[in-house]
């Protein structure tokens, strides 16, 4: 019993982990019945914001020399959350406004200047990291000259090339902004791992029956919750998130009742790409795992099928898909088949498209054709 309890509360740590990626594919799916397959990734740059800013760029205190400074550094860590969530939503918006956007309304004069910063890349980084403000600087000035020279070649696709709304062309764009950032990621910070040192105190407490409990996974679970709160609240009591419900169902009416339907789905990655921000950070510094550009792909994978599983474009259904591939997770590793924690996943996939395609909280929707 004692230790089904405790891979109970692994399992519920790591499912609301799960569930915050995990509603980042509902919200996307839900506006614009698209999978975001960047989305793993966008945690990954999450962990990436933690791992610098607990090492270089805030001024974090070594517990082991200094207890003192626990305070401080808790202070600190929460800033870290801020910032980890605000890089991951102005990631999140720059993906769909240079991506999947031109997609949607074709290109424009800032798309030149956004391939031209990507073209410009390379020379900034023969300069030097982009750690260093000579490197920024140079990108900024060669992106800007790039842009400049592109717009022609950009103008004349733009005349040229014909919009279409298919799934299929967002579908391969999301796998290609996938691999830009997992493969930039190494172009730009290296394959080596990185980890997180100990920036917070850590304690572990002993429940009944035996149960041990950190403050690490409490502190996962409390701030996953705060965060699904925070976005229920968003989603069903704002203006913008009332626009996100009407968009989801029907974008061609929610236009022609004069809804801004463009700002509103970059607000809608916005939201996603924090929550996966968030979820990143947390990983990173509480549970110091290796951390590397391919880290977000698995539980990218895994928060997709979990997205699945409580079915697509439903906030309430990523949340129970996240915690029930969290248990399983948990479970399965802590039996003799723990070889199989990772294919657990896809197995639930399967079995769950042969019994109930739409998913546990899904509906089905008859499609014209």
């Amino acid at each position: 019993m004692q230790s089904f309890l405790q891979q109970a509360v692994f399992g519920i740590q790591l499912g609301s982990l799960y569930a915050l990626i995990a509603i980042g594919y509902t919200l996307v799916y839900g506006v614009l019945r698209l999978i975001n397959f960047a989305h793993g990734d966008v945690f990954m740059v999450g962990a990436f914001v933690c791992y610098y800013a607990c090492t270089r760029w805030l001024p974090f205190r070594d517990l082991a020399t200094d207890p003192s400074a626990a305070s401080a550094n808790v202070a600190l860590a929460a800033l870290v959350l801020v910032m980890a969530m605000v890089v991951c939503a102005a990631l999140g918006v720059l993906i769909e406004r240079f991506a999947y956007r031109p997609l949607r309304n074709g290109l424009g004069a800032a798309d030149a200047h956004f391939w031209g910063l990507v073209i410009a890349l390379p020379f900034a980084l023969s300069i030097g990291k982009l750690t260093q403000p000579i490197a920024i600087a140079a990108l900024i000035v060669i992106g800007i000259v790039f842009g400049y020279l592109l717009r022609p070649v950009v103008f004349w696709i733009a005349h040229r090339s014909i919009r279409t709304t298919s799934r299929l062309n967002a579908l391969i764009t999301a796998i290609g902004v996938s691999f830009v950032l997992e493969y930039g990621g190494l172009l730009v910070v290296g394959a080596d791992p990185n980890f997180v040192p100990n920036v917070v105190p850590e304690k572990v407490y002993q429940l009944p029956g035996g149960v041990r409990i950190g403050t690490a996974q409490l502190a996962i679970l409390a701030v996953s919750l705060i965060l699904m709160a925070v976005l229920r609240y968003i989603v069903v009591y704002t203006r913008r998130g009332k626009a996100m419900r009407a968009i989801a169902h029907d974008i061609e009416a929610a236009k022609l009742m004069g809804i801004d339907t463009d700002r509103v789905i970059s607000f809608t990655f916005a939201l996603g790409g924090a929550l996966a921000g968030a979820g990143g950070a947390l990983v990173a510094a509480l549970t110091h795992v290796k951390i590397t550009p391919l880290f977000g792909l698995l539980p990218g994978i895994k928060a997709f099928v979990a997205a699945v599983l409580g079915g697509p474009g439903s906030i309430p259904g990523a949340v129970l898909g996240g915690l029930l591939m969290g248990l399983a997770e948990a479970f399965v590793a802590g039996s003799q088949f723990s070889a199989f924690r990772d294919a657990i996943a896809f197995c639930i996939l399967i079995v769950l498209l042969l019994v109930r395609p739409s998913g546990l909280l899904g509906r089905h929707v008859a499609e014209k054709v």
